[in-house]
Formats: structure tokens, C-alpha cells, sequence
């Protein structure tokens, strides 16, 4: 398949950086998490409000940067998956308050604060495959993300909007949509790049 099909076509292109995930050592991954987790900070000022996601399977680890935001004293929002895949959120209070939850995800287990409650937040970190140098952001195809991002337009919230990546997967392009909202920034093993 050339390169110029594979980048306007999702499915192939989602197949691809998820093959190139699987095929990732334990140990570049826990590497690529604890060096995400540095990168991320840069971010995140002190006392930002922060909506984050605790990583699975292959995805760039998360876990390393939430316990240093726990022990920063940072205000944490995290997921929760609701039945119609939209997202509720709920304090993330530390990895022993995490639950096992659909689709092998980890969910807080403490009130549940409504699917508005992100648009408080200060930074918005978002889970993706790929982002392009215009900042599109290609997730799994599942829509969570989208209504988040909608949900924040529609309320005038202007948080910055990263996406935690493995090196390599910030692209020249992947495709995009019209309702498709770019990212402010991307933060990888190397580096912080904005947009």
C-alpha cells in the first residue's frame, strides 16, 4: 500500500500504528512512559485542573505522569465510560481507587462528576494513535474524544489540548474530518511539540 493511500485512509492507518504498538518491548514502553511523564510537566502548570485518561494495553503509559501530578498536589479528572461511549468524570485519588470497567479500562471510583465537568479543566491530555503538524489528532474511532471536544467548544472552553504519543507518530497528515478539532500539542519520549 503507498504511503499517500495509508495516510487518507483511517482504517489502514489505525492498523498500522496499532501493529507498530503491539510490536513495542515491556521495557520501551515503561521507558517511553517515564520519559512522557518528564515531558508532560512542562505542560501542566501547578495548580492547573488536568483531565487525563489512565492508559491500557499498548497505549503510551499514563501512570508514571499521574502519580507525579497525585504527589505535585494536581486536581485530576479521569474517564468514565458511559453506556452511549460519551464520558462522565470523576477525582482521580490514587491507583488503589481505581476499578477494573469495560473494554479492559480502569475507571475512578469516586463520585461521579457529570460529562460537563471537563469543561473546567485547564488541560485536556487525550488519547490518540497519531497527530499531524497541523495538530489533527486520529484516535481509535470511537468518539469519546470527539464529544469531548465538542462539549468544550460548545461551552466556550479554551483548555490546552495535548495527546500523550510514542515517537514516530507524529505525522505529516492523517486524515481528517470537518468536526474534526486539532490539538495544541503533542508530548513524546523526546520532546514537547506545539502547534
Amino acid at each position: 500500500m503507498s504511503d499517500d493511500l495509508l495516510y487518507n485512509d483511517k482504517s489502514a492507518l489505525r492498523s498500522r500504528l496499532l501493529a507498530d504498538r503491539r510490536a513495542m518491548s515491556p521495557e520501551r514502553r515503561a521507558a517511553a512512559a517515564g520519559a512522557i511523564a518528564e515531558r508532560a510537566l512542562d505542560l501542566l502548570p501547578p495548580g492547573a485542573l488536568v483531565a487525563a485518561y489512565v492508559s491500557v494495553g499498548a497505549e503510551p503509559g499514563t501512570r508514571p505522569l499521574l502519580e507525579l501530578l497525585l504527589r505535585r498536589g494536581t486536581t485530576v479528572l479521569l474517564p468514565v465510560l458511559l453506556p452511549d461511549n460519551d464520558l462522565d468524570w470523576a477525582a482521580h485519588e490514587g491507583p488503589e481507587r481505581l476499578a477494573p470497567a469495560g473494554r479492559g479500562l480502569l475507571e475512578p471510583v469516586g463520585e461521579r462528576l457529570g460529562p460537563a465537568a471537563v469543561t473546567g479543566a485547564d488541560v485536556v491530555l487525550l488519547p490518540g494513535l497519531a497527530v499531524d503538524r497541523r495538530g489533527v489528532r486520529l484516535g481509535r474511532g470511537g468518539g469519546s474524544y470527539d464529544r469531548v471536544l465538542a462539549r468544550l467548544a460548545a461551552a466556550g472552553a479554551e483548555p490546552l489540548l495535548a495527546t500523550l504519543l510514542y515517537d514516530g507518530e507524529l505525522l505529516d497528515r492523517v486524515p481528517a474530518e470537518p468536526h474534526d478539532r486539532p490539538v495544541h500539542a503533542v508530548v513524546t519520549p523526546a520532546g514537547v511539540t506545539r502547534f
